[in-house]
């Protein structure tokens, strides 16, 4: 994820470091450096991709090793059960026992399954945030390129954005 920033990073320096035109707010950037990073940039996404890929195997992993570990847990106590059937005390005690053992294993992977789901999402919903900043940040450039001059008054959502990237500066 951090080579993608890194890519869009130096993608929006070349735009700001872009020799303006005179009279004029477009101004000339350099198309094999920035025809470089947009390939950088698409190199870069399927990895992050694949990454969330790998999380999401992950995951089904977790849920597959849960499952597997209920079923053992069963038929343990199924076993344990069989044993235990000559005496109707010891029967229910084994019972009793074996229902327990089941209900902890399901809860076990009931829990292991939402924390795997939360995780997911935490690491999707990350992803999108970079995504969203990152088509933002596109917008905003392809707007300044599209030839609005510097006389033009900025509108009180074009003030709103440029606050929220830097508060400090004065507008």
């Amino acid at each position: 994820m951090s080579d993608l920033e890194d890519v869009l990073d130096r993608l929006s320096e070349v735009v700001e470091q872009a020799r303006a035109l005179p009279m004029s707010s477009s101004c000339v950037v350099n198309r094999d450096e920035v025809l470089g990073l947009l390939d950088d940039a698409r190199a870069s996404l399927p990895s992050a991709l694949a990454r969330a890929e790998r999380v999401l195997r992950e995951r089904q992993s977790l849920l597959d090793g849960a499952a597997t570990e209920a079923a053992a847990v069963v038929a343990q106590a199924q076993q344990e059960q069989s044993r235990l059937v000559e005496a109707t005390a010891v029967f229910t005690r084994a019972q009793d026992e074996a229902d327990r053992l089941l209900a902890a294993a399901r809860a076990d992977a009931e829990a292991m399954r939402l924390q795997t789901e939360d995780y997911v999402d935490a690491k999707l919903a990350n992803f999108e945030v970079v995504l969203a900043k990152t088509l933002a940040t596109v917008e905003r450039g392809r707007s300044r390129l599209s030839g609005r001059t510097d006389y033009e008054p900025l509108r009180s959502d074009d003030l709103d954005a440029l606050n929220a990237e830097d508060p400090d500066q004065p507008v």
